[in-house]
């Protein structure tokens, strides 16, 4: 776990926050508002047909529903950086996340050169 504090201004922290907090609330709204998440199968009618199309797409849909809490998850995690002043700091190598990483992916924990040895890019 870093032990260095977040070199970044605070405008930047803020602006990130407002970010996070926005999309945690758009997709807390999705997650509420869809009948998956409420563990109900689309009502199609009553015959066989029906019914297997109804569990067809309820189980289509759940990956995207698990996607969804795992971004919830990732913006939880960032928002806890955030309030201990770790956020911006890479998980694997202490390193600074540069700006533009962390401003077109706020829920960034790592550096794009640990990121790319994680997923054996390098």
């Amino acid at each position: 776990m870093s032990s260095k504090k977040s070199p970044f201004s605070k405008e930047f922290l803020s602006q990130i926050k407002e970010q996070l907090l926005m999309e945690r609330a758009k997709i807390m709204s999705e997650l509420t508002n869809s009948p998956e998440a409420a563990g109900q199968f689309p009502e199609y009618g009553d015959n066989l047909e029906d019914n297997a199309q109804e569990v067809t797409d309820f189980l289509s849909n759940k990956p995207v529903e698990m996607a969804l809490e795992k971004t919830v998850r990732d913006i939880n995690s960032s928002l806890k950086r955030l309030e201990e002043d770790k956020y911006g700091i890479c998980k694997y190598c202490d390193k600074v996340i540069g700006e533009k990483r962390l401003l077109a992916r706020p829920t960034s924990s790592s550096c794009v050169s640990c990121k790319k040895t994680l997923l054996d890019e390098v």
